[in-house]
């Protein structure tokens, strides 16, 4: 990834963020499937090979990315409109959970979930003068209010839907998939998570939650499985610290998968069309 990443078409009628190259959206068809940890991984993975990356928390409800990020205070605004998004491990990042206390619980309905997420998406400063290669937006689980906000006011290069191999996770990320179908996202690919336990002790290999789920899932709906990660205790001790694994241990087996996930994310992201006309080079 040392060439310029150019920006790809997007649902229509919109037109590709003026700041932010290409938007990807992480999204699951349940909850308890490791979203919101693949959501991270794959922004650090995406920043480890030399691109400007920022992660939007778009589960305004259950905000889980300031934890995961160890991200603590509140971000600047410096003419009471437009907020400076806060760094961490090399990312930008902008949630919910950094503008009210940590045991807030957002008693919203759906209008007002929508507008926090077009907010924060349209008045935080991203990527400074060069703007974003990549913006990953963590969504909420399910097919509501945010995700039809999205199709509808973000302009969105990419989906990808995180399941676990169980048939009861691949039923309801099927229902994912075929939203984002429906409002014209193109789906990038199936992420396949905790696909598989290794015993630290033995070296043990075992499938806990079954094997095959996903690749079965991928070839019935003709989309790529871009990646089947691991079950290691590791993965949510590092993402419960604040330091997520790919930033913790680059080196270990578990960072490698997401680095090959990252890659492909870009390689699918590649074949698509590139938008008609170059945005940010005013900000390059």
């Amino acid at each position: 990834m040392t060439t310029r990443i150019h920006p790809h078409t997007v649902q229509p009628p919109l037109s590709p963020n003026p700041r932010i190259r290409n938007i990807l959206a992480v999204g699951s068809g349940k909850g308890g499937v490791g979203k919101s940890t693949t959501a991270v991984n794959l922004a650090l993975a995406l920043a480890a090979d030399g691109a400007r990356v920022g992660v939007l928390d778009a589960d305004v409800y259950g905000p889980s990315i300031p934890t995961m990020l160890g991200l603590s205070g509140k971000p600047e605004s410096p003419d009471g409109k437009s907020i400076v998004p806060m760094r961490a491990h090399g990312l930008e990042a902008m949630s919910i959970g950094l503008l009210v206390e940590h045991d807030t619980p957002m008693i919203w309905r759906g209008p007002m979930a929508t507008q926090a997420l077009t907010q924060l998406l349209s008045q935080t400063l991203w990527g400074g003068e060069e703007g974003l290669d990549y913006l990953v937006v963590d969504l909420p689980p399910g097919t509501g209010d945010i995700q039809l906000t999205l199709a509808q006011k973000i302009p969105v290069a990419g989906a990808l839907v995180v399941t676990t191999p169980q048939e009861v996770a691949t039923m309801d990320a099927r229902k994912a998939l075929k939203m984002f179908e429906k409002v014209r996202i193109q789906v990038l690919g199936l992420v396949e998570n905790m696909a598989v336990h290794v015993c630290s002790q033995c070296g043990h290999a075992e499938h806990v939650f079954g094997s095959g789920g996903g690749e079965r899932m991928a070839a019935q709906y003709g989309v790529p499985l871009l990646g089947s990660l691991p079950l290691e205790l590791a993965i949510r001790e590092q993402g419960d610290a604040g330091v997520p694994l790919v930033a913790a241990a680059p080196g270990s087996s578990a960072a490698d998968a997401y680095r090959a996930l990252a890659r492909n994310v870009v390689a699918e992201l590649d074949k698509r069309p590139r938008a008609p006309t170059p945005i940010a080079a005013s900000l390059a």
